[in-house]
């Protein structure tokens, strides 16, 4: 049997590949036990000498639905939405090719689904307030880390991050990973309480896709390994 027709392999294999982000969600709850066992196996991530810097905050009923309600309300109102910045910066501050066409792209692949056209600026921040509203997924998850962790523990925690979003996968839920919220992390911090030494990382959106919302058919391209691979052996 080749490795690519191994069942484990195969299975490991969908969980990844069929890994999106969708962003509509169905309104049917996700069972405690289930959350559980994903962020179990997650945990699995590797980090440097074992120190597991992933802080995690899992919200769900009226405790996600004043999280966004908040943040909502400052979003909308451009005096307060001014007064909110991001602590660090997840995208670079001059943008070149080829990620500039990548993100162009995607932006305007998912707004050519949504009938938003390039003009039309009440229509994109309505969009970009959903993020808020976690996509009205029923489980919204919030990361935050020590700030003594340095850039090593950031990326261990992306494999924690990517952990999390294939074992959801393997169950048959969606998620959607979420920088937007870093711009509103002291209402995050204040709601969740978290200590001054804690800082924000980012959220996401977990439950049911919706398999009706037109916005969850966006599929978007991968360069293939040619383009970002080099194989030396000699």
């Amino acid at each position: 049997m080749s490795a690519a027709s191994d069942p484990s392999v195969q299975a490991v294999d969908a969980a990844i590949t069929s890994r999106r982000s969708i962003r509509r969600f169905l309104p049917r709850p996700v069972p405690r036990d289930v959350l559980e066992q994903i962020l179990r196996v997650a945990a699995r991530a590797p980090s440097g000498t074992n120190t597991q810097p992933w802080q995690v905050h899992v919200l769900s009923g009226e405790a996600l639905q004043r999280m966004s309600r908040r943040i909502v309300q400052a979003y909308d109102d451009p005096a307060q939405a001014a007064a909110h910045t991001e602590e660090y910066a997840y995208y670079p501050r001059q943008w070149q090719s080829p990620y500039l066409e990548r993100r162009r792209k995607v932006g305007w692949d998912l707004y050519g689904l949504l009938g938003i056209a390039k003009t039309d600026k009440a229509g994109m921040h309505a969009q970009h307030r959903r993020n808020f509203l976690f996509f009205d997924a029923p489980v919204g998850l919030l990361f935050s880390i020590d700030r003594v962790m340095e850039q090593g523990s950031w990326l261990d925690y992306g494999m924690f991050l990517q952990n999390i979003m294939v074992a959801a996968r393997a169950r048959g839920l969606d998620t959607c990973p979420q920088a937007a919220f870093t711009q509103f992390h002291r209402i995050i911090e204040e709601e969740l309480g978290l200590r001054p030494t804690q800082q924000v990382v980012c959220g996401m959106s977990l439950g049911w896709a919706d398999p009706e919302a037109v916005e969850n058919t966006l599929h978007t391209q991968r360069a293939d390994v040619a383009e970002f691979t080099t194989f030396v052996d000699r």
